[in-house]
């Protein structure tokens, strides 16, 4: 047997809905963009060229760029890379971090450890290595001798270069010509951000700097606070 619900009751129930939508601070809509998100990721001018905006489609209030607590037990200046969670943190101190939304290449699960970064090169030129040219001749092949910095480089806007024991780990911190994969799993590369993203985490960035690359079964290490007499590690 259906329940009838009257007219009137059921325009007062549909309009307190919508008032209580109303009613939402516009960040907390699902799907809806506040100005500060959107300023933030809006077209910027670098070196001559005109990044683009991100599209509002690909951001989101909690994706975006932000402040966050965070425990690991390391001093400010430090990254930790975290590709089961899909974020990068840059350490500040007093138990936070700015987190950053990132896009996981197949390359990106390929390094865990610790390295340090020497160098960051802006508008990088970038070759395909040999598996990419093996795994997809087709679409590497025209591009094999490489291509110079620019919108279409998949390695965007910066690029740092994580080094071990002073030798080229072949990993890269990066921005990408396509934000549509960030928060991602990828087929190919390493880390890749916004290249909004990757131009602000870049200026932080200094020379000699240390990454942490977690494994990826450790995603979400050191997001709470550790328990008392632990060190900072997550039990």
């Amino acid at each position: 047997m259906s329940i009838q619900i009257p007219f009137r009751p059921l325009i007062a129930l549909t309009a307190l809905a919508f008032l209580a939508a109303c009613a939402m601070p516009p960040s907390d809509v699902p799907g809806q963009i506040g100005a500060e998100t959107r300023a933030m990721y809006a077209a910027v001018e670098d070196d001559g060229r005109e990044i683009p905006a991100v599209p509002d489609k690909y951001l989101s209030e909690a994706g975006k760029r932000q402040l966050v607590p965070y425990y690991a037990p390391y001093p400010a200046g430090t990254i930790v890379v975290d590709p089961g969670g899909r974020h990068l943190y840059h350490i500040q101190g007093d138990e936070t971090a700015m987190r950053y939304l990132v896009a996981v290449g197949a390359a990106g699960y390929g390094f865990a450890g610790e390295a340090t970064i020497p160098f960051q090169r802006d508008w990088p030129y970038w070759t395909p290595t040999k598996n990419m040219l093996k795994r997809d001749p087709e679409t590497y092949g025209p591009v094999r001798n490489g291509l110079p910095g620019g919108l279409d480089n998949p390695l965007g806007a910066r690029a740092l270069y994580l080094y071990r024991n002073g030798r080229d780990t072949l990993y890269r911190i990066h921005g990408t010509s396509s934000p549509w994969t960030i928060g991602h799993a990828t087929s190919s590369g390493c880390i890749r951000l916004f290249n909004q993203d990757i131009i602000h985490l870049a200026e932080q960035v200094e020379p000699g700097a240390k990454v942490v690359v977690l494994r990826k079964e450790e995603a979400g290490k050191w997001t709470s606070p550790p328990e008392e007499g632990t060190d900072g590690e997550d039990v």
